[in-house]
């Protein structure tokens, strides 16, 4: 496999973004011949290290396998801590030059390309791949008091949360493994739902198991409901029986996430109007609207977190890939 390039001259292509989407367009670039680089602003497959600690895939593992590597998972669908390792052996089977840490600022228009500015640096690519997913932004609650401490909205174990009042806010996979974990280490949780009912997409092998502790009033859940304001040692909601007010000390708001439109913006890419803000890209090369720039992985669903996943987006890679090679021939 080819050592980092020398990045006085331009590279044939700069992936944003190290995640397995990212590695993955990587990992074609190099079977294309290219010269690429990887930039990531946190740690390698940055979004898999935010996941809770406990957290196991709902994919089996070699659903996604990138690169050729078999992923080996003791279980039938492999834990976070697995996949933290399979990516990481991935990305030093194929020697691919990521910089870690480094987080790109602007994507400017060059001669022959671009020049992507980052916080250490600066690049020339004649190709940039946006591959930076939906983790790093949470839906905010937009309530009084979510800047308090006791808000989060990244969960990582259950033990901090011990013997404590915890309302966990959301419906779907992250809320509810977090109901049960901090559950089970003896929290009083509350869980509050906008809708009627828990996700129906929750994993099959969890949710008998949240309905059954709703059901014996181990957990308390009010749907229909959401928070109004957060205070100190209290939060306000609105539920079908009227305002209440709950005593609480931490408010776990698995809300979900969202792409950084910020970002996408400041870099000149347009998002399609209606309520998925879906990032615009050419159906057949996952070009933006911007010659030259591509997207791929799960930042191309926009809002609509549930569209693309590892799996289903893995395919990305060589399509984009494939369509920068011929463009460079």
């Amino acid at each position: 496999m080819p050592a980092t390039p020398p990045f006085s001259a331009p590279l044939d292509v700069l992936i944003i973004g190290g995640g397995p989407i990212g590695l993955a367009c990587g990992i074609e670039a190099v079977k294309q011949g290219l010269s690429v680089l990887i930039v990531e602003k946190g740690c390698l497959v940055n979004s898999i290290y935010r996941y809770p600690a406990n957290m196991t895939f709902f994919s089996t593992s070699e659903r996604i396998e990138i690169g050729g590597a078999p992923f080996v998972s003791h279980g039938p669908r492999p834990t976070r801590r697995e996949a933290l390792e399979y990516y990481r052996r991935v990305k030093t089977l194929w020697n691919l030059p990521v910089h870690t840490y480094e987080e790109v600022t602007d994507v400017l228009d060059a001669p022959d390309g671009f020049r992507v500015q980052t916080s250490k640096g600066e690049y020339l690519a004649r190709f940039v791949v946006v591959a930076t997913g939906f983790f790093g932004q949470p839906n905010p609650l937009g309530v009084p008091g979510e800047d308090l401490p006791k808000v989060r909205h990244y969960y990582d174990e259950p033990y901090p949360y011990a013997d404590q009042r915890v309302i966990v806010v959301g419906a779907a996979n992250s809320a509810v493994d977090v109901a049960l974990e901090v559950w089970r280490k003896g929290a009083e949780v509350t869980l509050v739902v906008r809708g009627e009912s828990i996700n129906p997409r929750v994993k099959y092998w969890i949710r008998p198991d949240i309905e059954n502790r709703i059901q014996e009033g181990s957990i308390k859940a009010w749907f229909n409901s959401q928070i109004m304001a957060i205070r100190p040692e209290e939060v306000d909601l609105i539920t079908p029986e009227g305002l209440l007010t709950l005593p609480n000390d931490f408010v776990l708001a698995m809300t979900g996430y969202r792409p950084d439109f910020g970002f996408l913006a400041r870099i000149g890419l347009l998002l399609a109007e209606g309520p998925g803000c879906l990032p615009w890209r050419d159906e057949r090369s996952f070009e933006s609207n911007r010659p030259g720039v591509f997207l791929a992985g799960t930042v191309c669903g926009g809002m609509l977190t549930s569209k693309w996943f590892i799996e289903n987006s893995i395919g990305h890679a060589a399509t984009v890939m494939a369509e920068i090679a011929a463009r460079r021939a």
